[in-house]
């Protein structure tokens, strides 16, 4: 998946490979939605005999690996290639058994973005902690995950030091 980013700057396009990607396709994860903007993304875990654990609802990891690399690509997609933008860490917590379909909104606001940008202009690093809620079909929030990315500007783009 390393090299996609440079090929796909199309939303739908992106929207299909990751749906063929296999450890999405194998987990039932699927990339419902993505805003034409890169800001939005709506990511659905339907529920199959392979991701339910041994008590019969969702297994943890198949509901953490469906919001795994979202902020981090959408975030490449808005920052553009003169930013290396990373995963740096990820905790969930399990609020209520989670059945049948699932779904997580990803939202990136112009406050993020002008936060990164801002903290990053002078070259120093700057972490982005984003919180997101996995949901059940009734709206009602089954986990919640804490995202942190790491985003810097690349060397060739820092100031120059005096």
């Amino acid at each position: 998946m390393a090299f996609w980013h440079k090929f796909v700057k199309h939303p739908e396009v992106f929207r299909r490979m990751m749906n063929i990607w296999p450890p999405f396709a194998g987990a039932g994860i699927s990339v419902d939605e993505v805003s034409p903007d890169y800001r939005h993304m709506r990511i659905v875990l339907k529920d199959r005999i392979v991701n339910r654990n041994y008590v019969g609802c969702h297994f943890g990891g198949s509901l953490f690996a469906m919001t795994d690399p979202f902020y981090m690509l959408m975030l490449i997609q808005l920052l553009g290639s003169k930013y290396y933008v990373w995963d740096v860490s990820a905790e969930i917590t399990f609020l209520k058994p989670a059945y049948k379909t699932v779904h997580v909104d990803f939202e990136v606001t112009d406050e993020h973005l002008h936060r990164i940008r801002e903290s990053t202009v002078g070259g120093d690093k700057h972490e982005e902690v984003f919180i997101v809620s996995i949901k059940d079909a009734k709206d009602q929030v089954v986990a919640r995950v804490k995202k942190t990315i790491y985003v810097r500007l690349k060397p060739e783009n820092r100031p120059k030091a005096s």
